[in-house]
């Protein structure tokens, strides 16, 4: 059995429909059907035909993981998605072979049924060493480092696995048999700040995290004490006194728990309770998919910000946060060449 990273569009463009279809799904759809290809040495040829333009590297990178994809998943093994929109991590168990699908969406036509067995998990959940593993910026690649076959399996059974070997000995097993992906460096710089971030602000600290970065944004706020909330952490508008347009309702939750559908539905009553134009709710565990889809049924009055979209907005606006927030989370921009 093994443990694959499947991810489902460079921005996580086909989750949706990987979620809601059992499905571990890639792009290549002009490749077409691999089933019947039965030696890896007739793939990349294959791949030279239909995309000329592109590097032998690129092609060769390519062949790599479609070939794993179409010959290498097996049934059993565990498929893992880290997913762009909700900041979260699927796993689930490869149910059947590859196949080829003409008539779904583009960027699906190359399937693997999948048993979704946890479709919501918070990566900061994910011990850190595994979260590197699966940091790779491939679209399709084997983890084997730390044990994380048996790792991953006993996690979704809701317990954890110390490592308890000879590192040693592992790290010679990993260069033996690792296959090489470069890491995902962004992807890897956000966990490394979402690791500081819940060290340095815990519970309340969180809310004062956010409302330093909604005053840079612009707004004046009022962030209510610790336990008497009323629905609301932190109200804020526009204007001299915070009373002009979008005035706005935010709740902060800090537990490492994916929020579900009823917190969206909860903060809608709220606004109209306290008369605001919009909500926000910032949620560092996540959102589940339902919460992500109740939200954008309501496009335009309520806003989910899970680590990602608050990190990001935070970095916006880093120059113009208070001297104390910095000095507990000190950050450096960095430029960095990409990889093609």
């Amino acid at each position: 059995m093994a443990v694959w990273v499947i991810r489902a569009g460079g921005h996580g463009e086909q989750e949706p429909y990987a979620i809601a279809n059992d499905m571990a799904v890639v792009g290549w759809d002009e490749v077409g059907d691999l089933a019947n290809l039965l030696e890896r040495k007739s793939l990349l040829p294959l791949l030279v035909e239909v995309y000329p333009d592109e590097a032998e590297n690129t092609l060769k990178n390519w062949e790599t993981q479609l070939w794993a994809f179409s010959h290498r998943v097996e049934p059993g093994d565990l498929v893992i998605l880290p997913r762009k929109r909700t900041s979260t991590v699927a796993i689930g168990r490869a149910l059947g072979a590859y196949r080829f699908v003409e008539d779904a969406p583009s960027g699906c036509r190359h399937q693997i049924p999948v048993e979704w067995v946890k479709k919501d998990i918070p990566r900061q959940s994910i011990e850190s060493d595994l979260r590197y593993s699966i940091g790779g910026a491939m679209t399709v690649f084997q983890v084997r480092r730390n044990r994380a076959e048996d790792r991953f399996r006993a996690f979704l059974d809701g317990r954890t696995l110390a490592l308890g070997f000879d590192t040693k000995a592992a790290e010679e097993l990993d260069a033996e048999t690792e296959e090489v992906t470069h890491p995902d460096l962004e992807r890897l710089a956000l966990d490394q700040i979402t690791d500081h971030i819940s060290r340095k602000f815990r519970g309340h600290e969180l809310e004062r995290l956010v409302e330093a970065v909604l005053i840079a944004q612009g707004f004046v706020t009022d962030r209510t004490n610790e336990g008497a909330d009323g629905g609301v952490d932190i109200l804020c508008g526009r204007g001299s006194l915070g009373l002009e347009p979008p005035r706005m309702c935010v709740q902060v939750k800090s537990q490492d728990k994916a929020l579900d559908v009823k917190v969206v539905r909860e903060l809608q009553g709220v606004l109209s309770t306290f008369g605001a134009d919009l909500g926000l709710i910032v949620a560092w565990g996540g959102f589940t998919s339902s919460a992500d889809q109740e939200a954008r049924r309501n496009f335009f009055k309520i806003r989910l910000w899970d680590p990602d979209k608050l990190i990001t907005q935070l970095v916006s606006v880093y120059d113009r946060l208070p001297e104390d927030i910095q000095k507990d989370l000190p950050l450096k921009r960095v430029w960095t060449l990409v990889q093609g």
